[in-house]
């Protein structure tokens, strides 16, 4: 994701203190954060999801792409640098090389989640328990249809 770093000269540059929250879980800021330097984390409750030190990494795409509140915490681990789009929708409008690059980069999500599920769908075919339910979460990965998104769980309808 380096070349989104060179889109970047126009955006404002900030310096993060570590411990500080870029975006919180449940809220709607409509902002795009790209990183420059330091350590991001990514938390999904009390969950890590990752831990991100790669120039150019982007925070924040699939909220305003999909108009909902951020799914996961991104916070400082280190005192890092990022720059922010306060107004990502209309920075994503502007720029389509790097829309084209956030396209790619959730494609490359979606691809992994996809291969991982097979697996497992191959792993415990015929099970009677959740994970024999893998099957319906390819088939509804494969087959969302346009229009409104609700992120979170069928199982766990409050969580995000």
């Amino acid at each position: 994701m380096t070349g989104v770093l060179a889109r970047c000269t126009a955006a404002q540059k900030t310096t993060v203190p570590a411990g500080s929250v870029l975006m919180a879980e449940g809220t709607k800021s409509g902002r795009i954060y790209v990183l420059d330097a330091g350590t991001i984390e990514v938390m999904r409750g009390d969950t890590r999801v990752a831990l991100v030190s790669d120039p150019g990494a982007i925070f924040g795409e699939m909220s305003v792409l999909l108009d909902t509140a951020h799914t996961a915490t991104v916070r400082a681990v280190d005192d890092s640098t990022v720059f922010a789009f306060p107004d990502a929708a209309e920075f994503l409008r502007s720029d389509p090389d790097t829309t084209l690059a956030v396209a790619k980069l959730l494609a490359q999500r979606l691809h992994s989640a996809t291969t991982y599920l097979v697996d497992l769908k191959r792993q415990y075919a015929g099970q009677s328990n959740h994970l024999g339910m893998v099957s319906d979460v390819l088939a509804s990965l494969i087959n969302q249809p346009p229009g409104d998104f609700e992120p979170g769980s069928d199982r766990l309808p409050d969580s995000p």
